[in-house]
């Protein structure tokens, strides 16, 4: 069955399914991360992406082993060694979520332009506009 054809809805529901997870802002910079330095341990994956908490590096993870995306692999030892890599599956990422990770980097510099002009414009419009003032009834 092809997903190409969007107007069935069971099309979409399957679309929604996987980009909901390939979409979400830890996941890419998970896959990012394994895709540009190969199998990482938590510790180290945890260090690289700025602002991700222990739990939600651990769910992610966990999300993205469930997917066949990455692949979880433990060592016997004292402590438990466990390195993440990409899976074949995963690897099939590495372009698209390396595309959005340069054109973030390459963009992110007009974003911030654009969202301060919009920001000042919103600004100017709302001090421009008379306030609506909601008045209370009669008690």
């Amino acid at each position: 069955m092809s997903l190409t054809d969007t107007s069935q809805h069971a099309n979409c529901s399957a679309m929604s399914d996987v980009l909901s997870r390939i979409g979400d802002k830890w996941s890419v910079m998970v896959v990012g991360m394994l895709s540009r330095n190969g199998t990482l341990r938590f510790n180290e994956l945890k260090r690289m992406i700025n602002g991700v908490s222990q739990r939600m590096l651990t769910l992610t993870l966990r999300n993205l082993e469930r997917d066949g995306l990455v692949h979880r692999t433990i060592y016997p030892e004292v402590p438990p060694r466990v390195e993440y890599s990409l899976t074949e599956m995963g690897k099939t990422l590495q372009g698209p979520i390396n595309a959005l990770w340069d054109w973030s980097a390459e963009n992110h510099v007009s974003i911030l332009e654009a969202r301060s002009i919009y920001d000042q414009q919103k600004i100017a419009v709302e001090a421009a506009e008379p306030r609506k003032i909601a008045y209370a009834r009669g008690q």
